[in-house]
């Protein structure tokens, strides 16, 4: 099939046509037929297209919207060897009133991307190609946005070095993508979660603000043994004393102690998340005190003897915003108050979620509508 060359609108309200030109061949036929929107697993299900483009000879190249299916590489691919590959996560929602695709702030994504591609020694990718490329993919696939309560479709960009070579070196060729696939919730319900102490995610100097792949495949086997514990998730604390929680495997995350939010402070060893900031900014809205600092177990610990431990949430693009039931550490387990007696993190979910539905006020301009 001949690709069809399109140019991207960049923002349908105002007619304003943006430069970036894009080859499209279109799925012959959609699969869409074949989901239950209302029986979802997360991250199974795949949309008809993908967007691509591939990065050679000192520059990036014509991007291409294409059928999603398996692609060929070579077993000396060097990303294989080396690691050097980043992603990102995102979701889209459907404003019903309208029909049109909700993304919130892409270009937040894009910039984070670019961060972890400096860190991981690759290539930048112009903000414009990120985000109208994802504009024109999500155009072509909005039927794929579902519309059931707890459902959204899920956005991964990812980049991977595309040398056939092996050695240890930058590589000279990359690859970037975003496909998308529907999902329900991330976690159903509240999550436990234990305070590593032994195990290391991040050291200062190191890829811990860098969204890359390998940070994760270090976190699977300390995962499993906490699975094994019972507890879902691992609550990582700092690579030099093991005194200063961090982030949760897959969250950044929340304490509430006697009203006031606290989170860690960003030190290069977290990730940088989108949600962690715009709570923030929800939470500085309303005049909520939030401190962005170094808090310690002992501190966490001491807040829970003496009753002012409120809440405890983990933050993120597939959690949102989800609630820690409870907290393990060295062997004793600290039960959290009730999900229902958190004011704080409950009404800052209703409020992120409608701004991301269209329904509550957007007021800081973070919607991008498609």
């Amino acid at each position: 099939m001949v690709p069809e060359s399109i140019t991207a609108v960049a923002n349908p309200s105002k007619s304003r046509t943006s430069k970036l030109d894009i080859d499209i061949i279109r799925a012959k036929k959609s699969r869409i037929s074949e989901v239950d929107f209302h029986n979802i697993p997360f991250g199974r299900i795949f949309s008809d297209h993908i967007f691509v483009v591939d990065y050679k000879d000192g520059q990036w190249q014509k991007p291409q919207i294409r059928p999603f299916d398996n692609m060929s590489i070579s077993p000396a691919c060097s990303a294989l060897h080396y690691g050097q590959s980043i992603f990102e996560g995102m979701k889209a929602n459907l404003d019903e009133s309208t029909g049109e695709v909700l993304l919130f702030r892409p270009e937040k994504n894009a910039e984070r991307l670019n961060n972890s591609a400096i860190r991981m020694g690759m290539p930048t990718l112009p903000v414009e190609t990120y985000v109208e490329g994802l504009k024109a993919l999500i155009d072509i696939d909005r039927q794929w946005v579902p519309d059931v309560e707890d459902t959204a479709l899920y956005i991964r960009p990812f980049m991977f070095a595309n040398d056939h070579f092996i050695g240890v070196k930058k590589a000279a060729n990359y690859r970037f993508i975003i496909f998308t696939c529907p999902v329900g919730a991330y976690y159903d319900k509240p999550v436990s979660v234990w305070i590593e102490k032994d195990f290391k995610r991040a050291f200062p100097g190191g890829t811990g603000a860098a969204k890359a792949a390998g940070n994760y495949a270090a976190t699977l086997y300390p995962a499993s043994l906490v699975n094994e514990k019972g507890y879902d998730q691992i609550l990582w604390t700092d690579g030099l004393e093991s005194k200063y929680v961090e982030e949760i495997g897959t969250m950044n995350v929340f304490f509430v102690i006697d009203g006031k939010a606290i989170t860690p402070e960003l030190d290069g060893t977290i990730l940088e998340g989108i949600t962690r900031e715009s709570i923030v900014q929800l939470m500085k809205d309303r005049g909520i005190e939030v401190e962005e600092r170094k808090l310690s177990v002992e501190e966490i610990l001491a807040a829970h003897k003496n009753h002012t431990l409120q809440e405890v949430s983990g933050v993120g693009t597939a959690a949102t915003i989800t609630h820690i039931s409870g907290l393990g550490y060295e062997d004793v387990h600290y039960e959290l108050p009730p999900v229902a007696d958190r004011k704080i993190s409950n009404s800052i979910r209703e409020e992120l979620v409608n701004i991301k539905l269209g329904i509550a006020e957007d007021k800081h301009n973070w919607i991008v509508r498609v």
